[in-house]
């Protein structure tokens, strides 16, 4: 028998045993899932068929091609601006590296390889001079001391604790005053006339060239390297902003060839003024990244690649002296040192005839001079021939010392205590020589400023400039083609 049950329609029977009809569902209201649970689906606008169609559906009107075209192009000029101002940024804050940062850390290891070199070779002049020893050499190896333990403190502070310069600079913080207190046993021995006090300065000599330089050589590679890697950066091209340049510009033609072809209308300003708001840091763009580049070309030709060369060549030269000393320290009883002196020499310049121009050698010095700029290149000709001059002296005093046995006049030809006698010594040539390797040193360091400063302002300027020229563009072309939309309302 069947059973009433009310469904929402008067007299409605529903037979017993069968399942009373759903009620009608709500506009809007979920659609059960098998179990019961609702489906959570994302309105069907927001799904890429749908914003696909929406898209068609708007392309079909010429109002809506407008506002999409709108849309593109205020990107395009906007991302134009953006890009640009970021690609200028970056190499602005490599080029303020370049000249605030790198180069300098790079010239201040180079100036402690080369100070440490200095203070072995002094401390190895005041010793053959003993009781006689100047003031002034005293004093110049403790300004050699002072020097590097100045700038490893400095570079200790100015480079990051994951800087491969680090490990370098610890050695140096902690041997540098091991190899002063060795020096300073020999000393104290070599004035009461103990044999000791030999001993005790080769040692502290061997100290240096074993433990000091090595790590003031891997000082300066890491800065070197540092350096090289902000150069690379701050001269790289932007082509992310020049190719997206060329697609704005493309994408600003085509829209204004299109309203002419429909409207015949030739010009719309505010198109016109996108493309030239574009055009103009496009060209700004060039501009700045050519003359940028040039400039920091010619610092790094002019100023910090001679120096490189020239101080390669300097600490050669202090190698080659400190040898010199310490063969007479050593007073004949190894030939460790005239080897030393021998080797140093032939990669300082190697032996050619007498006359032969400084650019046909070959060497670390006949490098410097031809790396130097022409500023540089006459200081760099007159410490040749310096070099030269110290060359010829130690043979004859070598000549004096071998052939005659005269040990003492060795030596006095080669340093001595007395004022008459000082300028026809080799220290005299070789003080000169080192002198003026100094002074192109200074000259090569002005060249690498004048050429390098200010780089990273010209830079940013631009960068801000294109920033404001990208929304510039953006809004003229959107002013542009909302004139065009007024017309259909």
């Amino acid at each position: 028998m069947a059973t009433p049950v009310g469904n929402g329609a008067p007299g409605a029977v529903v037979p017993a045993g069968a399942r009373p009809p759903a009620a009608p569902s709500r506009p809007g209201a979920a659609v059960p899932r098998p179990g019961g649970a609702p489906a959570n689906r994302l309105p069907s606008a927001l799904t890429p068929s749908g914003v696909k169609a929406r898209l068609a559906r708007a392309t079909r009107t010429a109002p809506g091609r407008l506002r999409l075209a709108g849309a593109v192009l205020a990107v395009l000029t906007a991302a134009f601006g953006g890009l640009t101002a970021w690609q200028l940024e970056t190499r602005a804050q490599a080029a303020e590296r370049v000249v605030s940062y790198s180069q300098p850390l790079s010239q201040a290891a180079a100036d402690i390889h080369r100070s440490l070199a200095d203070a072995d070779t002094t401390a190895a002049t005041g010793f053959l001079l003993a009781g006689a020893e100047p003031k002034t050499v005293r004093d110049r190896y403790e300004q050699d001391l002072s020097t590097a333990a100045r700038l490893v403190a400095e570079a200790a502070a100015r480079t990051t604790a994951s800087s491969p310069a680090q490990g370098s600079l610890a050695r140096l913080n902690q041997q540098l005053p091991v190899y002063a207190g060795l020096v300073e046993s020999a000393r104290a021995d070599n004035r009461q006339g103990f044999p000791l006090g030999g001993a005790y300065l080769r040692y502290a000599s061997d100290q240096m060239r074993t433990v000091l330089l090595p790590a003031a050589a891997e000082l300066t590679a890491a800065e070197n390297q540092e350096l090289a890697d902000d150069y690379a950066e701050a001269k790289a091209a932007p082509w992310g902003a020049y190719l997206l340049a060329v697609v704005t510009i493309g994408a600003l033609v085509w829209v204004q060839v299109v309203l002419y072809r429909r409207t015949n209308r030739v010009f719309n300003v505010g198109l016109l003024g996108a493309t030239a708001a574009v055009l103009a840091g496009t060209l700004w763009l060039g501009v700045t990244s050519a003359a940028t580049g040039a400039a920091l070309k010619d610092s790094d030709r002019d100023g910090a690649t001679p120096l490189r060369a020239l101080n390669t060549a300097r600490v050669d030269v202090l190698t080659a002296r400190l040898a010199e000393n310490l063969h007479y320290v050593a007073r004949g009883s190894t030939a460790q040192y005239a080897e030393l002196w021998t080797k140093t020499t032939e990669h300082l310049s190697k032996s050619v005839p007498k006359g032969t121009p400084e650019d046909a050698r070959s060497g670390s010095l006949p490098e410097a001079f031809r790396l130097a700029p022409p500023v540089a290149r006459v200081t760099v000709a007159d410490a040749a021939q310096q070099y030269d001059t110290w060359h010829d002296r130690h043979d004859d005093a070598r000549k004096l010392e071998i052939d005659n046995a005269d040990y003492q006049g060795a030596l006095d030809e080669t340093v001595t205590a007395e004022q008459a006698k000082a300028p026809n010594t080799a220290d005299a040539s070789f003080n000169a020589t080192d002198q003026q390797l100094a002074k192109a040193a200074g000259i090569e360091q002005q060249e690498f400023h004048k050429a390098a400063d200010g780089t990273d302002g010209d830079l940013r300027t631009a960068a801000v400039s294109l920033a404001v020229l990208g929304l510039v563009a953006a809004a003229a072309a959107l002013r542009g083609l909302g004139r065009r939309l007024a017309e259909y309302r």
